[in-house]
């Protein structure tokens, strides 16, 4: 070839690896922001005033985790950033550790990584005040309303009509299986409900088996573009699995970083490891930079009527389904009654004819 080929060679070389690293994840660059993030020999963690990052309640710094319950009963401890992120784009990778000695579904009650207007406040929500302002993620490991109905079924034992709560409550696809990993976003005013697991508020989620595992598990949260994702990499492949992928979440900027944990009669230890968070700098069009310029002050999600609406039917609550237990019960008493009641009619009548 001769030397006016192979510039030209060269030149489209370049040019197609340009468009080819101008697509998709490859128009973000990350920093890592150290005055955000939680790593070991966490130094920048305690009481002080110079510290980036506070305990509080029952947690601890050990030289290989920040532990925020030990494997005790009725315990809570949290970890809040002390600096709010103005961030626009963040990306965060959170390494932690659930494990204990109760066995599958004896243990309790799960974690929480935030995105919050208030830090430090002490609450029934995995540790932290209900009703709060920004987005939640939670490692739930506890299933309270399966264990709920199970108690129903236990003073309840009608079984055909148990079996028809049952089948009307959980369907394949509203069917869970625990520790489960849910997101939530809230605007100040919006109740988690403890009762159901979250799921009449959550924006999505999935499985997630991360108890007592050998090898290390992460999450990963990126707010990119008012898009939030959720992935976890909990195999021990070093490869992400998706868990949550949602459009038009508007979170504000200049909330609180923060990670919690609550046990109650059962328990387990909720150990953060690290806590690392990304600066992404995304290229944009004109359209969304003029979008991004628009302040936002209370948390959303874009569509989410419809968005529940979309969503397979999720059923009764435990007082609904304590309610259907009841009656259908009594109805099979009073058709039980019935049934008695002509029979010995009929009997009377057999009888009379003899005579």
């Amino acid at each position: 070839m001769t030397p006016f080929k192979l510039l030209s060679s060269f030149i489209l070389l370049i040019v197609t690896v340009g468009y080819c690293f101008a697509d998709g994840d490859h128009e973000m660059e990350e920093f890592l922001k150290r005055e955000y993030s939680l790593t070991k020999p966490y130094q920048a963690v305690g009481s002080l005033s110079s510290s980036h990052w506070e305990l509080m309640g029952d947690a601890m710094v050990t030289t290989e985790q920040v532990r925020l319950t030990p494997d005790m009963q009725s315990r809570q401890g949290a970890v809040w950033s002390r600096l709010p992120c103005h961030l626009n784009d963040w990306e965060m990778q959170v390494h932690f550790k659930i494990h204990g000695k109760g066995k599958k579904n004896l243990n309790g009650d799960g974690l929480a990584i935030w995105y919050t207007k208030e830090r430090m406040q002490k609450g029934p929500v995995f540790g932290n005040k209900d009703n709060f302002t920004g987005l939640g993620l939670f490692v739930d490991t506890y299933p309270n309303e399966e264990k709920q109905l199970e108690g129903l079924s236990f003073v309840f034992f009608c079984a055909f009509a148990w079996g028809q709560a049952q089948k009307k409550r959980y369907t394949p696809s509203t069917q869970r299986v625990f520790p489960f990993v849910l997101a939530m976003v809230g605007n100040g005013t919006i109740s988690y409900d403890h009762e159901r697991d979250g799921r009449p508020t959550e924006l999505g989620g999935c499985n997630a088996m991360v108890r007592n595992l050998k090898h290390d598990t992460f999450l990963f949260i990126r707010y990119v573009r008012r898009r939030l994702t959720v992935m976890i990499d909990i195999d021990g492949q070093h490869e992400w699995r998706d868990c949550l992928d949602l459009p038009g979440v508007r979170l504000p900027k200049g909330f609180y970083f923060g990670a919690t944990a609550i046990t109650g009669d059962l328990s387990d230890n909720h150990d953060i490891i690290s806590l690392k968070l990304y600066q992404l700098t995304v290229l944009r069009t004109k359209q969304e930079e003029e979008e991004q310029e628009e302040e936002i002050t209370i948390p959303s999600v874009d569509n989410i009527e419809l968005l529940r609406l979309g969503r397979t039917e999720e059923g009764m609550s435990g007082l609904a389904v304590f309610f259907t237990v009841l009656f259908s019960m009594l109805g099979c008493i009073f058709l039980v009654v019935v049934g008695l009641l002509l029979y010995g009619h009929w009997n009377e009548s057999r009888r009379k004819r003899f005579y």
